[in-house]
């Protein structure tokens, strides 16, 4: 028989074959047989499933438990034939009957369990959840911040010069490359109980922590080495020796933030809902400007005076707060947010192992990248160029125009002088480097308000509703507040009020037309490219921290929309397979729905490659830096040492490019529209 492959049908179904499409036939004077039992699968737009079960395992459970209804009946239809007494004839007939029915009745009452579970899947997650969602790469952001803000002056401390610098920071981007698309694919195909990302954010987190504090005690640990078989502390050789401790624990501890980096992020993908990915991405924002202003703050501060037991550096104590907080807010993600059993996706697929399969397998995932994380990559590939100066020589720079003026009036200071005053100018850099936290923050918490949303909740799965009103669809089919933790919200006066207010903000009272996602982040670019110009008229540390602080704007822009848009495809890509969301009427949409494209869509492996494109340029930036610093820097204690700022202007000329890329980008549903159109 054939189906009809326009018709809409729910998920699994039962009915009679229609008397137009095939009849059937018996000889006269014999009961009729009862209507047979068929499975159809529905077709939605261009060929997926209106309403699909969720899992394969599920569908074929349910199947054979109608079968075998079925199969008790089929005997007695069988019997027939040998029977000729009216009576019995009849007897048995009304037996096959309800056991047909009794078929029926099991595949109705799996539907309705699939909508349940499915309503479920689309439920609207309140704020809290969220947080707790987010919390962990807050917690991620302060060791980072705290390996930004300490781990240069730290390691320009121990004698290596600027150039060899720019060469130790090649392990973030060398890092990134390699780590984040390896842990994306493991954890891809990770098929532990308690789920695909934990196991790596918590592995990242424990790795992450011992890095930072060997890394700030490298002096004590290789002095304490050395005074074991009777050296010297203070010689030179000790004092190499101490060099290549440290390195080679910023390479660990960069290995071991991408670790857990690239798990949080597919993390962050798999819990939240399709039209929350951007509220996701949001309050992963705002997680890390929180995360920033904790971490500087505490830099800023003199945390010797105040904590003298917990060490006699401020980067001793600030690697050893921000472990405690690291530990604290991942586990506290951990156990609070729940991540989907892997071992109902069945086997991860077998790939062959061995490094030159890894990378050739990668190079295959991104040639099948969809379009639109295609150009999200192609505009990190310039961003990061211009990024990286700025986040890596930031307290560097700030530290020598505070420094310069001193630098002038004695250019013959001892080196206990020289590394007083960089110190000092190290806390003026933090502090730069706070209001930069600070100006984040408030730029991630505002500026969500005023963007257009580049994907909304498909009209028949779910209203518009603010992350703070969560909604949940009913029985009947319309929608209903649950509250926060799907509990029954408030009925009071002022929490009423209260929910109205953000409801009427979150339905896009304050939203500007056409000031979508994209476009902020093309404008944020361009505010980059005009503040690093504008290096060339910073002339005091006040003028350097006024800089520094505005850049939080863009960088906000930086940490939400790439992720946001990207997420926020896959989502939508998952939901048109499962015939959940229209799809486009395009080719690929057709492919798309029908489950036939072969583009990448595996989260960890996309996240992954996301941040192949984010380190690669990183590469290039510190070849580059390590260019300059070799022709430009001069020797410590000398003033009017800009090599820095030029190494910024650099970064500065780069996010033009970004600019430019940016404006490739699609702007999600009002772009579907025009294809549709």
């Amino acid at each position: 028989m054939a189906e009809d492959n326009t018709a809409t049908s729910t998920g699994v179904g039962y009915g009679t074959i229609p008397a137009d499409g095939y009849t059937q036939q018996r000889r006269p004077g014999r009961p009729a047989r009862p209507p047979m039992v068929i499975i159809r699968t529905g077709s939605y737009g261009y060929g997926s499933f209106s309403r699909m079960p969720s899992s394969g395992a599920a569908l074929r459970q349910k199947s054979r438990r109608a079968l075998s209804h079925m199969k008790e009946a089929e005997p007695l239809l069988e019997d027939q034939d040998n029977n000729e007494e009216e009576e019995a004839s009849t007897q048995q007939a009304e037996r096959a009957i309800e056991g047909s029915n009794a078929a029926g009745k099991t595949l109705k009452k799996d539907e309705e369990d699939d909508d349940s579970d499915d309503d479920e899947e689309e439920e609207t997650k309140s704020v809290w959840y969220l947080i707790l969602l987010t919390l962990g790469i807050g917690g991620l952001q302060i060791a980072w911040a705290t390996e930004l803000a300490s781990t240069s002056p730290f390691l320009l401390s121990l004698g290596i010069s600027k150039s060899l610098l720019a060469l130790v920071w090649i392990a973030g981007p060398l890092s990134g490359a390699l780590v984040q698309p390896y842990v994306g694919i493991r954890s891809d195909n990770c098929r532990i109980s308690w789920g695909r990302r934990k196991p790596f954010i918590l592995g990242g987190a424990a790795a992450t922590i011992v890095a930072l504090l060997m890394l700030s005690w490298s002096r004590e640990i290789v002095g304490g080495i050395v005074k074991l078989f009777h050296g010297d502390s203070t010689s030179d050789n000790a004092l190499f020796a101490t060099q290549i401790f440290a390195v080679s624990f910023v390479y660990i501890l960069d290995f071991a933030i991408n670790v857990i980096q690239a798990a949080i992020r597919a993390f962050i993908v798999d819990c939240a809902p399709t039209h929350q990915q951007e509220d996701a991405n949001a309050w992963a924002s705002r997680m890390t400007g929180i995360g920033n202003i904790v971490g500087y703050l505490s830099g800023y501060l003199n945390l010797p005076g105040y904590l003298p037991w917990l060490g006699d550096t401020q980067f001793k104590i600030l690697s050893e707060i921000a472990s405690i907080i690291m530990a604290s807010t991942v586990l506290i993600t951990c156990l609070t947010v729940k991540e989907a059993d892997p071992r109902i996706l069945g086997e991860p697929t077998e790939s062959p192992g061995g490094v030159f399969s890894f990378f050739s397998g990668l190079y295959v995932s991104i040639t099948r990248l969809p379009p639109q994380i295609r150009k999200v990559c192609v505009v990190q590939l310039f961003a990061w160029v211009a990024w990286f100066p700025f986040l890596f020589y930031t307290t560097t720079y700030v530290a020598g125009i505070y420094a310069d003026p001193y630098f002038r009036e004695n250019p013959h200071r001892s080196d206990e002088e020289i590394n007083e005053i960089m110190e000092r100018g190290t806390r003026i850099g933090t502090f730069a480097l706070l209001i930069f936290a600070l100006t984040t923050f408030a730029s991630s918490v505002i500026l969500p308000f005023f963007i257009t949303p580049s994907y909304k909740p498909a009209e028949d799965s779910h209203p518009a509703t603010t992350p703070l009103t969560p909604m949940r669809r009913t029985g009947n089919g319309s929608d209903e507040e649950t509250g926060y933790f799907n509990k029954k919200s408030s009925s009071s006066s002022f929490g009423v009020r209260f929910r109205q207010f953000f409801s009427a903000i979150g339905s896009g009272g304050l939203q500007i037309p056409y000031f979508t996602l994209r476009r902020a982040w093309l404008i944020s670019h361009l505010i980059f490219t005009t503040l690093m110009a504008g290096t060339f008229f910073v002339r005091n540390s006040t003028h350097a921290i006024i800089l520094i602080g505005l850049i939080g704007i863009p960088w906000a822009m930086t940490n939400w929309a790439p992720f946001a848009l990207i997420s926020a495809e896959m989502s939508k890509r998952d939901a048109i397979r499962r015939g959940k969301r229209a799809p486009p009427r395009t080719r690929e949409g057709q492919l798309l729905a029908k489950d036939e494209d072969e583009a990448e869509d595996q989260a960890g492996v996309i996240l992954g490659i996301h941040n192949v494109a984010i380190a690669a340029p990183q590469v290039v930036a510190t070849l580059v830096s390590s260019v300059i610093f070799r022709f430009l820097q001069k020797e410590r204690g000398t003033p009017g040492d800009d090599s820095v700022a030029w190494v910024l202007r650099f970064g500065g000329a780069c996010a033009l490019g970004a600019a430019w890329a940016t404006s490739l980008v699609n702007e999600g549903d009002a772009d579907e529209k025009g294809e549709e159109d």
